[in-house]
């Protein structure tokens, strides 16, 4: 059997890749940049951007099933062509603000309606996010600036994601589910800095800044913090709207994002990680 991994030198798509090729799956794994993928011989290593649906070519042909990254403008086109190569069954990356019923997932919309098996993934935050935010303060200056340092987050282990994802890919049961993931507990900013510290045995200092001044340095950092500083803080909400325009966001139920989801254990037999194993898996980020 061939899976396709789109997203593939991703977070979730690396895992992804790494527990097909252990499960003994024949892998494709589509990418941007080939020379850069660094992944092993047995797998196929193929060229393409989802943005660019015309530029795929045979990307599908012989391919089963697929692990599709979210890329919601060409979802449809995709999709299609997919579904026209002879693809079976397609494990979505969507978001748990759609369990929540924050907005629509068009990616979601594309694949349900494609006629195919599939299996939507629904994260909560990814503890992997805080990586790419706090990495480059914490190995320069063992500090981390940010607000809400008591707030609860609700975030879950991208191993954890790769798990759901192979498993609905390569068994049955798992054709029009919607798994919401998350870890195990709330986890609040300053907690996870401490587990950092933990990891590394040595101390990390919180200190807590306006909102204003971590969009200042998240903007600095450039690549994924200043894409997301404004969504993180709290300057937009979902869709990009203004908390201010009376998008009706404020008066959601955030409720759904605030609690553990039992669907990993679910789906794949064993709890999912805590933010302090995470911290451990990549303490060589952080030194």
């Amino acid at each position: 059997m061939k899976v396709l991994v789109t997203g593939a030198t991703g977070f979730v798509g690396r895992n992804v890749v790494a527990r097909l090729r252990r499960a003994g799956a024949e892998v494709r794994a589509l990418t941007r940049d080939p020379a850069r993928a660094g992944f092993p011989q047995d797998v196929e290593v193929v060229r393409g951007d989802l943005a660019d649906p015309g530029g795929l070519g045979a990307v599908f042909e012989g391919v089963e099933r697929m692990y599709l990254f979210p890329v919601e403008e060409t979802a449809r086109e995709v999709v299609a062509l997919a579904r026209n190569a002879g693809v079976r069954r397609i494990v979505d990356l969507s978001a748990a603000s759609v369990t929540a019923g924050l907005h629509t997932n068009p990616v979601e919309e594309a694949v349900e309606a494609s006629g195919l098996e599939w299996t939507h993934l629904r994260p909560g935050g990814f503890m992997t996010n805080m990586l790419q935010i706090w990495a480059p303060a914490i190995r320069a200056e063992r500090v981390v600036r940010y607000p809400f340092g008591d707030e609860p987050m609700m975030l879950v282990h991208e191993d954890d994601i790769a798990a759901v994802a192979v498993a609905a890919l390569l068994d049955d049961g798992h054709h029009g589910k919607a798994y919401t993931l998350t870890g195990p507990a709330p986890v609040t900013v300053r907690e996870q800095v401490a587990a950092i510290a933990d990891a590394l045995g040595e101390e990390v200092r919180y200190e807590e800044v306006s909102r204003e001044r971590a969009r200042e340095l998240m903007r600095a950092q450039g690549g994924f913090a200043a894409e997301s500083a404004d969504l993180m803080l709290g300057f937009v909400e979902y869709g990009g709207e203004s908390p201010d325009t009376g998008s009706g966001y404020a008066e959601q139920d955030w409720s759904a994002l605030e609690k553990p989801w039992p669907d990993v254990e679910r789906v794949t037999g064993r709890p999912p990680r805590a933010f302090a194993e995470w911290a451990r898996d990549h303490v060589d980020d952080f030194r």
